[in-house]
């Protein structure tokens, strides 16, 4: 069995992380949604806009030791869930409601600037898979469903079959394996202070269940990606970058953690068989 504990890995020589400036700290404040809800110390994204100066200049220092000791403060790992009804939906059944993870509201300001370096090796490097369209520039949702449209079209006026198979993999990241994620990133040649961060974001997560009568002791997280993290959906997407490329006739879809499968044939049996 290989042993995939962060010490062995082989990281890439550690390079310098390019630090915040106030200008950078700034520009992420100003794009914080005012409607979010306030995170689980209270303190709104319409609180950090009124930030004097002075204050964001100290965030900015905050910020460039976190990313100089690879160190995610615990403070911001404890995350609030809460209960949303689904509308029409038993409110007795548990599985009618929708959860809804706030995180430290600081926390997730970081994850701007961790994502914005994240993203620069990903374009860099060319590392996200062509057929991903989440969360990627210039993709959208709608693309990628202008795309299946154009090809069914195409299908039935060259008179061939089109199959296809959808797949909604269940609490996706709720249990992804965090060191299979770390060797991930490790085998893609990211730099060393961008996996020891993630490490250190990712493990000993704390969270809290609130209801509007009581709130349930902390407990801990062992596996999954922080729901309502900036920067999950991008480190789920990369987890997954190694699924097995379509044969012929077959092609892929990916939207974050939802995945087409899609079979052009002329023939129904075969279409079939290859579906299967």
């Amino acid at each position: 069995m290989v042993n995939v504990a962060l010490r062995p890995y082989s990281l890439t020589p550690a390079s310098e992380p390019k630090l915040p400036n106030p200008d950078e700290v700034q520009e992420a404040i100003r794009c914080l949604k005012i409607n979010k809800a306030p995170s689980p110390n209270g303190i709104p994204n319409r609180a950090l806009k009124y930030l004097a100066q002075r204050v964001v200049s100290h965030m900015v220092q905050i910020f460039n030791s976190v990313l100089l000791t690879h160190h995610f403060p615990s403070v911001w790992k404890h995350a609030r869930v809460i209960s949303v009804l689904k509308p029409g939906k038993d409110e007795a059944l548990p599985s009618s409601c929708r959860l809804i993870s706030l995180l430290d509201t600081t926390g997730k300001l970081f994850e701007k600037i961790l994502l914005a370096r994240i993203l620069h090796v990903v374009r860099e490097r060319g590392l996200m898979r062509d057929e991903q369209f989440g969360f990627r520039p210039r993709h959208s949702t709608s693309l990628q469903l202008a795309h299946h449209v154009e090809r069914i079209t195409r299908n039935f006026g060259e008179k061939r079959l089109t199959g296809a198979v959808f797949l909604d993999v269940a609490k996706a990241s709720e249990t992804l394996w965090i060191d299979g994620l770390l060797y991930q990133l490790t085998l893609l040649n990211f730099p060393s202070y961008i996996v020891h961060i993630i490490s250190s974001y990712l493990r000993g997560r704390m969270f809290e269940a609130s209801f509007p009568t009581a709130t349930s002791s902390r407990r801990g997280i062992r596996a999954a990606v922080a729901q309502g993290g900036l920067i999950s959906h991008v480190l789920f997407s990369l987890y997954v970058k190694d699924m097995p490329p379509p044969s012929h006739h077959v092609e892929l879809a990916l939207y974050a953690d939802d995945t087409t499968i899609i079979a052009t044939l002329g023939k129904p049996t075969l279409l079939v068989s290859y579906l299967e």
